[in-house]
């Protein structure tokens, strides 16, 4: 029997759009398996191939934000959130960019006892309230965004990057998506 990542019936390969089956195919190559949110989203093939454009363009291709950042968004959104595949499999990314375990794991349960240097824990701080309270954010929230450096590209793309987290970690959670075992200890040492 196959080990169940979702609640709903996930999709075959012969249920889903070619597109889709491309970015099985190439995941599997590249990371030895394909993740679980890119088959159990595929229930609705079109819909998933048009999340993950926006996703990708996001939180993989060269933006105005570092890796590391964007892996840090996503932990800290998806640890608030506490959405077990994102907090799981972006704090696995996490652990790779940065380059240290210790303070992906601190922030995947609280960020705020991670030794994060100021311009990360404004994006932390930024993230945690956008997530929380986004009805309360007005312009005087992004100073502390301004004050470490950041212009309105990189704080337009922190803004975005926290949306897409929590849009994300609401489907996860409502389909009770399952992380990869893989992720559990991806770049741990």
């Amino acid at each position: 029997m196959a080990e169940q990542i979702s609640f709903l019936t996930v999709p075959g390969r012969d249920d889903v759009p070619e597109g889709v089956t491309r970015l099985w195919d190439k995941s599997q190559e590249a990371f030895g398996f394909v993740p679980n949110v890119f088959r159990a989203q595929a229930v609705n093939g079109d819909q998933f191939l048009a999340w993950w454009g926006y996703f990708n363009l996001l939180v993989n291709k060269e933006g105005y934000l570092t890796n590391a950042e964007r892996e840090l968004i996503a932990v800290v959104v998806s640890g608030i959130n506490r959405c077990t595949y994102c907090t799981v499999s972006h704090g696995a990314a996490l652990r790779e960019y940065s380059g240290d375990t210790v303070t992906a794991d601190l922030v995947a349960v609280n960020w705020r006892q991670a030794d994060l240097p100021p311009r990360e824990r404004a994006i932390a701080e930024y993230a945690e309230l956008l997530t929380r309270a986004p009805d309360e954010v007005g312009p005087e929230d992004l100073e502390p965004l301004r004050e470490v450096g950041m212009d309105d590209h990189q704080i337009m793309e922190v803004v975005q990057v926290i949306g897409m987290f929590n849009m994300t970690n609401r489907v996860a959670s409502a389909i009770g998506m399952v992380p990869n075992v893989e992720y559990h200890s991806h770049a741990r040492g």
